[in-house]
């Protein structure tokens, strides 16, 4: 990729991390890169064109970075244990804050929704491919929603670690409640056929009244 196309997108991606989004522009991420900022429009068009490319950038670089991690999951309790340590690192590394900016500007800007809606989309698609491969065979797969399921865990963690930088105490009581997940997967495993059937009868019942 061209030099300056690199530079103008760290430089965007290091204005919206330490200054916020409503910093970002032309003027800022061009002084910040060191060119000149009629650059900024020769090679992204618009300043939101160029939001987007840089925080689909950086995206696409921790969903990498986790990537092998992901793979060698093998149960839901590891899942779990992932999780609470990718929270922690994507808050230490900034992304809860920017990801927090996204979502807020996407709801009266198309363009930043659009961007939040992607990044959400590749953490999911990485939970979804988990969760799929651990509960292969396991009786609750054929009971639920698996993708929206993922799509479910990929808010709760975004809201728990929006959460614990105002009301930690309760990010902490959510997170030991997705933790409760797997004691209820357990449970269920150790059913009787005739106790499964009749949970698996009510979630049914229940899915089916929700979409009347």
């Amino acid at each position: 990729m061209n030099d300056t196309r690199n530079k103008l997108l760290d430089a965007t991606d290091t204005v919206l991390r330490e200054d916020g989004i409503g910093a970002v522009s032309a003027r800022a991420v061009a002084t910040r890169a060191g060119v000149n900022q009629a650059l900024v429009f020769y090679h992204f068009g618009t300043v939101a064109e160029l939001v987007d490319l840089a925080c689909r950038t950086a995206l696409d670089a921790r969903v990498a970075a986790y990537a092998d991690r992901f793979d060698a999951i093998d149960d839901i309790e590891a899942f779990l244990v992932l999780a609470r340590e990718l929270n922690a690192e994507e808050r230490r590394a900034g992304n809860v804050a920017m990801m927090a900016q996204l979502l807020a500007a996407g709801q009266h800007d198309e363009a930043m929704a659009s961007t939040a809606r992607y990044c959400l989309g590749q953490w999911s698609e990485q939970v979804e491919r988990v969760l799929r491969r651990v509960l292969t065979g396991h009786p609750v797969a054929d009971l639920i929603d698996v993708g929206g399921l993922a799509h479910a865990v990929t808010c709760g963690f975004v809201g728990v670690e929006l959460m614990q930088g105002v009301a930690a105490d309760g990010a902490d009581a959510a997170l030991a409640t997705l933790d409760q997940l797997a004691t209820l997967l357990d449970v269920f495993d150790d059913l009787g056929p005739v106790a499964r059937r009749a949970v698996a009868s009510r979630l049914r019942r229940s899915s089916h009244q929700r979409r009347r």
